[in-house]
């Protein structure tokens, strides 16, 4: 993947909206990812993602990220979800960053 993205964010209540999916995409959890568009992805998140600096439209700088999913069922599919494009992550399972292990 380059440096690019489609979207950017610039603004800290965005910037703070993708640092909360991070927080909710740990390694190794199953999810279901509701996107804005509507489409609704599953799969388990094989990299924690990051939010990192892209270059948007016009070469403006800000801020996105990506998770990668895989699914056994589809193995040819790439599982990239930019993290902008997420309105909503439902856990499948128990794995969660920061949560209480017993």
């Amino acid at each position: 993947m380059g440096r690019r993205a489609e979207r950017i964010y610039t603004d800290p209540t965005d910037i703070a909206m993708l640092e909360k999916w991070v927080k909710e995409l740990a390694v190794n959890a199953a999810v279901r990812i509701v996107k804005h568009d509507g489409e609704v992805v599953e799969g388990m998140v094989s990299v924690t993602p990051t939010v990192q600096v892209f270059l948007g439209p016009g070469d403006q700088e800000g801020m996105n990220g990506v998770v990668r999913l895989v699914d056994s069922h589809k193995p040819d599919w790439d599982g990239l979800v930019w993290l902008g494009d997420i309105r909503d992550v439902q856990h499948l399972d128990s794995v969660r960053m920061g949560a209480s292990r017993a």
